[in-house]
């Protein structure tokens, strides 16, 4: 048996397993995209403002509203999205969460969402757990994603022309023959186009499983290391504590804004238990969640403890943070969600089309 016709034979079985898993994270991946562009257009009662030319509201008063609205829950976090945006108040009561909306200029309550019944929360869930319960769905993800890889690699292995001569016929689809070997030529041409982008998005898909695989990546950017070390939280002498605590966590905003006046994102953790500090992002760019500059107040003064501003982190720090953004597309804006999106709907075909392949050459098989 030679190599290529081992690889052949790797590559159809490693597809046969994962292949509806494959198809799954794939399609999901393509909804999920543009989840932000469509919530806008169908939640803009809720998610959008008129923008006014006066500061936030504090965290504090926004906390305090959302306890009036839902007196058992605890808040977590405030986020600001931007100027034409609603603030969010994240609130939790065991394991039942909240997500309040408001006017971040005057406070009103615009709208509280159930991240259970969200349709993209629920999508966001299938791309990740398969709705299972996480300690089992995410290794089903994440085995599956680790096949998928491998499939690309073996792809490209067999796609791989002999000849120079070849290399055209290998790149183009010979749409006037019969539909199986359209399928054919599809299959290996939207795999070949696609293959570099796809090996990005799986590898930083495989961080949100596998934590070893976002420290293999910030040793990869740093020729080593230690992501734990640099990632690690201040500790405080901490006798007292009071949760919630809204001087804290008034005076952490506040500072953050001074500290990065022109971010247009930014949040506020809340202390939940002693030893708990206030902590505070802040992002250059609405709704794209990478080049944070992270800030850390003590919980009962609210006095800046320590500061990680972006050019300040470690290169692969910097790439591990921006994993979000690269996975989804958003570090590139527009442009990057619409590559994204392309590039996970074909991923989607090829389960299918490698599937019709294997069908077809087997029913032949049987047929004569």
């Amino acid at each position: 048996m030679g190599f290529k016709t081992q690889i052949r034979f790797l590559h159809k079985w490693l597809g046969l397993i994962s292949g509806l898993i494959v198809f799954i994270i794939s399609i999901t991946g393509c909804i999920f995209c543009f989840h932000d562009e469509i919530k806008d257009i169908t939640r803009k009662e809720w998610r959008l403002v008129e923008p006014e030319n006066r500061a936030f509201l504090p965290p504090s008063t926004l906390q305090e509203n959302a306890k009036k609205i839902v007196p058992d829950f605890n808040a977590s976090m405030v986020a600001y999205y931007g100027k034409n945006r609603s603030a969010i108040v994240y609130t939790y009561s065991g394991e039942e969460s909240q997500y309040l909306y408001f006017n971040p200029y005057n406070g009103k309550f615009l709208k509280s969402e159930n991240p259970k019944t969200d349709f993209f929360i629920i999508v966001e869930y299938i791309h990740l757990y398969l709705l299972l319960p996480d300690y089992i769905g995410k290794h089903i993800i994440g085995g599956a994603t680790i096949i998928f890889i491998l499939l690309l690699i073996s792809g490209i292995i067999q796609w791989w022309p002999k000849k120079r001569s070849d290399i055209k016929r290998s790149l183009t689809i010979k749409w006037s023959a019969k539909w199986r070997r359209v399928n054919y030529d599809w299959h290996n041409t939207s795999g070949f186009y696609i293959s570099l982008i796809a090996l990005i998005l799986a590898i930083t898909g495989l961080t949100f499983t596998y934590e070893w695989v976002g420290d293999g990546i910030y040793k990869s950017f740093n020729f080593g290391g230690d992501k734990a070390a640099e990632t690690k939280l201040p500790s405080i002498d901490n006798t007292k504590f009071k949760a919630n605590s809204i001087t804290a966590i008034d005076r952490a905003f506040v500072q953050t804004m001074k500290l990065k006046p022109e971010s247009e994102m930014l949040f506020v953790m809340i202390p939940q238990q002693k030893g708990d500090i206030v902590s505070t992002g802040a992002y250059p760019h609405t709704l794209r969640y990478d080049h944070q500059s992270n800030y850390y107040f003590h919980p009962e003064s609210g006095k800046l403890i320590e500061k990680q501003l972006f050019e300040d982190k470690s290169l692969g720090l910097q790439v591990v943070e921006m994993n979000y953004g690269i996975h989804t597309g958003q570090i590139l804006d527009l442009p990057g969600k619409i590559l994204a999106f392309i590039v996970s709907l074909f991923a989607a075909t090829l389960p299918v089309t490698g599937f019709v392949i294997w069908y077809g050459r087997n029913y032949k098989k049987k047929k004569t």
